[in-house]
């Protein structure tokens, strides 16, 4: 067997190494540039983070003295410029940098990327969308989560505890590198399709932004918002914030904290429902003791013990109305009949008999009057019509033709006017006062002759 005093101890191994870092004139006093990664603040007390670039990182302290001269607010993946000592921890066996010195140099490309996108989702409302609610007593939930790490445990033991008839479904997926942020978008794409869930959780463990930076890829950000069931995110530890937790219907500090937003306790919801029962029940007593205590008092009262009293002021009233109709028409007829009174002394007064027996004497004038006149012009009427019928007599044919004189008619009966009209052998007719006669022509003297 080797000599085990060839061998030397880690501790042996740690302090060498310790020293070389100390005596190196390189690393008494570096100077360098990285972006801020791991930084939790710590109230009035060292602080320790991470410097980091594209290819590699380095742990960093610095002390509360150091701190306190810092002008400005170190944040997650702030660009900084620090002076400082490399040095060696010995329990861990790690190295890095005791930061004397700390100023801003810009902002990262992590961290340019995180603002840039948050200020679009944020123009397009997604952070502002309304928030759906969790539901009270969720059946099954689907949880997106590595199925290695912590966060599934933990949720699980959660949800066992509080609200055990609660089924977990876990939907696996990478959390951390280039390929997660798709795989995270799926999967909650995946538990929505099967619409079966109520809630959704999605999360991982505290780290890095760049260790927590699938979370802050759009794609799962508007996988979040376009989640038909409510979302509650869980990504890093309290202090960090990431495009997830803005989307998403609820944020909760660490997995713990998701699954006590998601399920409540069931002993405390027994106890609700048992406290419940006990003040319906109380207050359901106490209803129907109220209601028995009116059933009782309207029992006891006058309606049902004397009803013959629940009319009688009815027909009190009844007597009392009569008696007003009674004399509102007594006085209504009294009124008439002054007013009938009135009416008829005024009409008394003026009254027109006398005018009437004025306009009969009148009218027995005018009927005598109408008479006379209708006789005097019968008379000269009559006197007319005999003086014009022997005017007409006197102007009569007949009369002429009693004289002697007598008329001719042609065959069409026209009469015969002039000794132009008729012609030799013509048969006419001769009208006497007492007759006529046929007679035929057979000489014609001063007319029309033949020859």
């Amino acid at each position: 067997m080797s000599d085990s005093q060839n061998y030397l101890t880690v501790s042996a191994l740690t302090q060498y190494l310790k020293r070389k870092f100390e005596v190196d004139p390189y690393l008494g006093k570096v100077y360098l540039t990285g972006e801020i990664s791991n930084f939790r603040p710590r109230a009035n007390a060292h602080q320790y983070f991470s410097l980091k670039d594209d290819h590699a990182k380095i742990s960093a302290i610095m002390f509360r003295s150091a701190f306190a001269k810092v002008k400005f607010q170190p944040e997650v993946g702030m660009k900084v410029l620090v002076v400082g000592r490399i040095g060696l921890y010995e329990p861990s066996g790690s190295y890095q940098i005791y930061i004397e010195r700390m100023e801003p140099d810009g902002v990262g490309a992590l961290y340019q990327a995180y603002e840039q996108l948050k200020k679009k989702l944020a123009t397009e409302g997604l952070f502002n969308a309304p928030k759906q609610p969790l539901p009270r007593f969720p059946k099954r939930i689907a949880v997106v989560t590595s199925p290695s790490g912590a966060v599934i445990r933990d949720i699980i033991t959660t949800t066992r505890r509080r609200f055990p008839i609660a089924q977990i479904v876990l939907y696996p997926a990478q959390v951390q590198g280039d390929a997660a942020a798709p795989e995270i978008a799926k999967q909650i794409q995946r538990a929505n399709q099967a619409g079966n869930f109520d809630t959704l959780i999605i999360g991982r463990g505290g780290g890095s932004i760049e260790d927590l930076w699938p979370f802050n890829e759009e794609v799962v950000a508007r996988a979040i918002a376009d989640s038909a069931l409510p979302v509650i995110s869980s990504v890093g530890h309290e202090t960090d914030t990431t495009i997830a937790d803005l989307v998403a219907d609820v944020r909760a500090a660490t997995p713990t904290a998701a699954a006590e937003l998601a399920v409540p306790v069931y002993n405390d919801v027994l106890l609700q429902l048992n406290q419940d029962r006990t003040r319906v029940f109380n207050a359901f007593q106490n209803l129907v003791q109220h209601d028995r205590q009116r059933l009782a008092k309207l029992m006891a009262s006058y309606v049902f013990t004397q009803p013959n009293r629940l009319y009688e002021g009815y027909l009190q009233k009844l007597d009392f109305l009569t008696e007003r109709l009674k004399q509102a028409g007594q006085q209504n007829v009294n009124q008439a009949s002054q007013q009938a009174q009135v009416l008829t002394q005024r009409l008394a007064q003026q009254t027109p008999i006398h005018r009437v027996r004025q306009a009969e004497t009148q009218l027995t004038n005018l009927q005598q009057r109408l008479q006379r006149g209708t006789q005097q012009v019968l008379a000269t009427k009559q006197q007319q019509f005999a003086r014009a019928t022997q005017s007409l007599d006197l102007l009569s044919p007949l009369k002429i033709m009693g004289r002697g004189y007598a008329f001719v008619t042609a065959t069409d009966d026209q009469i015969v006017r002039s000794a132009q009209q008729l012609t030799t052998d013509e048969t006419v007719q001769i009208h006497l006062a007492d007759g006529q006669a046929t007679a035929k022509i057979t000489k014609i003297d001063g007319g029309n002759q033949d020859g």
